[in-house]
């Protein structure tokens, strides 16, 4: 698992959102991009991150955010969660986990003394010109938001 690092050019994707539309990274050229990778919806911690992300949501867009929440779950799934937290934001279903691997986030986790493959938990921001421009990968999940605007607002 070799994870983008800040100055590396963001990998252009397509993938469904919740509603089975295709997204493009391309479709946000002009803003900066908050593409988030998480575990699995309605899970805990998934669901106080994306709470988190959720209620700053004016603030991101008075610094000209997209927030892209991006899982390995299926698009099906993705609406209940959205309806479920009253999300406010474009969540992708990347169940090959194709641009999990493209960004270096799928790779061995252990839980409970088990081994598998599946997402780590990290947030890349993507600059205008597509180019990552941070990388937020020490966090907690019900601090996520206040690391991302801390980030924001001190550049």
């Amino acid at each position: 698992m070799k994870t983008l690092q800040a100055g590396d050019k963001a990998p252009q994707f397509s993938l469904l959102d919740q509603h089975g539309k295709t997204v493009s990274l391309t479709d946000f050229a002009g803003k900066k991009v908050l593409v988030y990778f998480y575990p699995k919806a309605m899970t805990p911690g998934c669901t106080v991150q994306a709470q988190g992300l959720r209620d700053i949501q004016n603030e991101l867009e008075a610094k000209n955010v997209v927030v892209l929440g991006i899982s390995p779950d299926a698009v099906k799934r993705l609406p209940k969660f959205i309806e479920k937290e009253s999300l406010n934001f474009t969540l992708l279903s990347d169940e090959d986990h194709a641009v999990a691997d493209d960004f270096g986030v799928w790779g061995l986790k252990k839980f409970m003394g088990k081994e598998y493959d599946g997402i780590h938990r990290l947030t890349f921001l993507i600059n205008e010109e597509g180019t990552i421009e941070h990388v937020f990968n020490k966090f907690k999940t019900k601090e996520h938001h206040i690391v991302v605007l801390e980030h924001l607002n001190n550049g």
